[in-house]
């Protein structure tokens, strides 16, 4: 539910809009005049203001000037269909330009735009908020939602049972690494060492050699020094086993024994090797698949999951905390790069939002980094910044073109009247106050579709 202010002079108008917008269970302020109207839209703040071009103490195109000036979003009416005036108040900033005896359904898609920029505006208002309050806690590094503060919540209890192994499951690049050093970092054991490894970049005779070490003459004779393996490293610290389910299942029974007797032997040794270590495992794997192909140790993996984090992938996650990561993220990287943006655009806000983050928060940070580095000099992030990908990911859910022209706010207002009415041109044309056969003519000379 929105809140909407109607300005006109007219009661039988504000009458009619203000029943259609209720039906609509939006919320309704009525004004008469321009005084009037600019008295309640700074009282009620609303997310959307009608503004009649013609009241009897102002000029509509003064008062959008005002409106403008306060951030106010505004679709313009009335009941003369000059070009030139519309494209005046589209440059002074109105979302639209609709002729009286305004159509319902026009009104209606036209009105369902403009909110979806009022929303625009305040999540990046909320950005610009969050800006400077971001840091490296578990807030900022994982999100202000309620789902996400549940999820936090769950990592301080793992971080004070320091004993307890820690399973981190999700796609990758949801988090899963600064996660586990978060975890290491509000234990107990946050001053000792914080190891990684990913199972996955090396072969099972040298992961075997990185996580347990070796005795000099190992690795066939190789070997001409004892090697210390990253388990030993991290005797009183935490170890982070990245991409755990790639773990080769020759490996697997020594790292139980790791879990379960806390000692391990070097590779070609014979000796009991002591290690109080933090396991703290990731992967983006279904574990339950992997155990039922047999290609995952049962008994690890129920002693890995005793109390398994779920990192949701970016698209399924509330907007306020994919905000909250582009805010922390331009805090990081503001004073590394210089005169790069601090801002960033609706316009760029938006086609951040709809895009579907595949590469999840790691894809997120590489984007908004290049768009900082493309964006030196300039004010404030700009859709040219942004990968095509994400560019093109926005769709029409908002609209706010500017045009140059009357050739072009011409174009513009037919796209849109024709778009409302569904592509039929008979209503259309009886919208726009104009022939169907010069209709015709135009969207021939515009090539609209």
């Amino acid at each position: 539910m929105a809140t909407i202010l109607l300005i006109d002079d007219e009661p039988d108008i504000t009458a009619t809009l203000g029943r259609f917008f209720e039906r609509s269970r939006h919320q309704v302020e009525v004004a008469h005049s321009a005084e009037e109207g600019l008295a309640v839209f700074r009282k009620s703040r609303p997310d959307l203001v009608v503004l009649d071009l013609n009241l009897p103490d102002s000029s509509g195109l003064d008062v959008l000037a005002r409106l403008h000036d306060e951030q106010a979003v505004v679709i313009m009416m009335t009941g003369q269909g000059d070009i030139g005036t519309a494209v005046e108040a589209m440059r002074r900033g109105a979302e639209n330009f609709l002729t009286k005896p305004v159509e319902l359904g026009h009104l209606g898609a036209a009105a369902e735009r403009a909110l979806e920029k009022a929303k625009l505006r305040e999540m990046n208002r909320f950005l610009t908020g969050r800006r400077g309050s971001a840091t490296n806690n578990s807030g900022s590094l994982l999100g202000i939602s309620p789902a996400m503060r549940e999820i936090a919540e769950q990592i301080a209890l793992l971080a004070r049972s320091d004993k307890t192994t820690a399973l981190l499951l999700g796609e990758s690049g949801t988090g899963k690494g600064r996660v586990a050093e978060l975890i290491h970092r509000q234990s107990p054991r946050g001053a000792r060492p914080f190891v990684e490894v990913n199972c996955a970049s090396l072969t099972a005779a040298s992961l075997d050699s990185e996580l347990f070490g070796h005795e000099r003459g190992a690795l066939g004779g190789e070997a001409r020094e004892r090697k210390i393996g990253l388990v030993e490293i991290a005797d009183g610290g935490s170890l982070f086993l990245d991409e755990i389910g790639d773990l080769d299942a020759t490996l697997q029974p020594k790292l139980l024994r790791v879990l379960e007797g806390k000692s391990f032997r070097r590779l070609g040794g014979t000796d009991e090797v002591r290690a109080q270590v933090r396991l703290i495992a990731a992967t983006s794997k279904d574990l339950v698949n992997e155990v039922t192909a047999d290609r995952f140790r049962e008994d690890l993996y129920y002693r890995l999951s005793v109390m398994p984090i779920t990192l949701p992938p970016l698209r399924a996650r509330a907007r306020e905390d994919l905000i909250e990561l582009i805010a922390a993220t331009i805090d990081e990287l503001g004073p590394q790069l210089g005169e790069a943006p601090a801002r960033v655009s609706d316009a760029a806000l938006e086609r951040l939002l709809k895009y579907a983050w595949p590469g999840n928060i790691r894809e997120l940070r590489n984007v908004i980094e290049r768009a900082m580095i493309m964006g030196r000099g300039a004010a404030e992030i700009l859709p040219v910044h942004l990968p095509s990908e994400v560019r093109d990911a926005s769709g029409a859910a908002v609209e706010h073109y500017v045009p140059k022209s009357l050739e072009e706010v011409e174009r513009v207002h037919m796209e849109r009247t024709l778009r409302a009415h569904g592509g039929n041109r008979t209503r259309a044309a009886r919208e726009l106050g104009i022939s169907r056969a010069t209709l015709i003519k135009k969207i021939k000379d515009y090539n609209l579709t």
